[in-house]
């Protein structure tokens, strides 16, 4: 069975490997690798917004959420992944007429504030998303430990190398085209794994009663997620690429619906199933792991789908965070040339890949990344409002920080209280820290805005 699902992971690698190494750039310039301008359509860019946005995570996060909070906090978590698609549909036309030859989160920033703010911006983008790429690593090896008897480091090590192949030769029209065919193999394994989770289920009499957990609670754990994850998967760099990419506004539009969509689907059918183990029965595990504990009991060839799905999951999300992290520092650094940029990829990869291979939790370091995005999203959106200006959105990003720690400095009593508090020790989400930062960034922008006497002059960020 080892060699079976050895053999089946490196087939799967494999062809996500020559299906990258296809896409061919259309130029051979460092645009053209990191934007893939203007050529995408409608269904490719939906396609590409699921599987890009996709990852381990879903494996884990979602069927938690429903099997120990409810239906009210999953459908949070639902709605935060699918947020920022919906962001992009509607305020993505605006950002790339305000930013036609646009290519980074940083590029606007700069073009509306200035050189300060888009150093700013970008490193929170980077912080972001190195935490991302390490923890979708790092669940590929525990995934593999745990559904075979295959050395995780093995899979750890294969994902990196494999997208890293095909990323760092073809940027990013490797990425979009095995997000295509990811799209519909995590699909159609869903349904596979998914299925039998449902035939699982118990007769109406003897289903389990769910955990009682007050509504109020329910609500707050649902809109924490909500702030959380919208918030910094606006800073994605990945999605930012994806912007320029569409052919036109209106294959932005409707990829981004479509994604955003299908992404609702997809997280409430996985966080259903952990709601499914909840009620039936099922020991779901310390810590619990409701997707796995319904596999307890699966026949043995159910468990090479599973580890198939996480294992698409994973390269879909780990190549477009290796290609946006390369992207993102050669618009950065003026003059990098196309080969440059490839090292750029490879080289970023190897701390990454020596933390994954730890197998520690980066849980509290990626809700700390997930915090700093809180503090400075609002005042980056409203850069598309000619009223805003630098020094309202400088003060915006300074109140969310400041706000970000005064629900632990009021309920400890002091300031020392309300820094660890944002800082979530033990790796718990709380709705405090999040939505003092949304608040108190977006009141002190929007203050600060409307205090001005005209409407700002419009820069242009350095095309590099």
């Amino acid at each position: 069975m080892i060699y079976t699902t050895i053999a089946a992971l490196a087939t799967a690698l494999l062809l996500f490997t020559w299906l990258g190494l296809r896409a061919r750039l259309a130029s051979g310039d460092l645009d053209d690798y990191v934007t893939a301008r203007n050529s995408q359509g409608a269904r490719a860019l939906g396609l590409s917004f699921l599987a890009s946005g996709m990852g381990g995570w879903i494996l884990f996060a979602p069927p938690e959420v429903g099997a120990l909070v409810g239906p009210v906090a999953l459908a949070g978590y639902a709605v935060g992944a699918a947020l920022p698609f919906l962001v992009f549909a509607f305020f993505g036309p605006a950002i790339r007429r305000h930013l036609p030859r646009g290519r980074s989160i940083g590029e606007f920033a700069e073009a509306c504030y200035g050189r300060a703010v888009r150093r700013y911006v970008a490193m929170i983008s980077v912080l972001y998303m190195l935490c991302f790429l390490t923890a979708e690593l790092t669940a590929i090896g525990a995934i593999t430990g745990m559904l075979s008897g295959v050395n995780g480091n093995l899979a750890v090590i294969g994902v990196a190398v494999a997208t890293l192949i095909y990323t760092a030769w073809g940027g990013l029209r490797a990425s979009l085209v095995t997000d295509r065919w990811q799209a519909f193999l995590l699909i159609g394994l869903l349904v596979i794994v998914g299925g039998f989770a449902l035939a699982r289920l118990p007769e109406a009499g003897q289903v389990s009663a769910m955990p009682q957990v007050p509504a109020t609670a329910a609500l707050g754990v649902a809109l924490t997620l909500v702030i959380a994850v919208t918030a910094a998967n606006l800073f994605h760099q990945g999605y930012w690429q994806r912007l320029w990419a569409a052919r036109d506004n209106t294959a932005l539009g409707q990829g981004a619906l479509l994604g955003g969509v299908i992404t609702v689907i997809v997280v409430a059918v996985v966080g259903g199933l952990g709601i499914a183990a909840a009620i039936s029965g099922t020991d779901l595990g310390t810590p619990p792991i409701p997707f796995f504990a319904l596999l307890a009991g699966a026949p043995a060839w159910l468990t090479l789908p599973a580890l198939i799905l996480a294992l698409t999951l994973v390269a879909s999300s780990v190549d477009t965070l290796q290609n946006a992290l390369a992207s993102l520092a050669v618009t950065e650094k003026q003059g990098l040339s196309l080969n440059t940029a490839r090292w750029v990829t490879v080289l970023l990869m190897v701390p990454v890949i020596m933390i994954a291979l730890q197998g520690i939790s980066v849980l509290r370091l990626f809700l700390i990344a997930d915090l700093l995005c809180a503090t400075a999203v609002i005042p980056v959106l409203l850069g598309l409002w000619q009223r805003m200006s630098t020094r309202a959105a400088v003060a915006g990003g300074l109140a969310g920080l400041l706000g970000a720690i005064v629900p632990g400095w009021l309920g400890g009593g002091s300031i020392a209280q309300g820094l660890e508090a944002a800082s979530f020790p033990g790796g718990i989400p709380t709705l405090g820290p999040f939505l003092g930062a949304l608040l108190a960034s977006a009141a002190v922008s929007l203050l600060m805005a409307l205090c001005n006497r005209g409407p700002r002059a419009v820069s242009g960020a350095s095309q590099n």
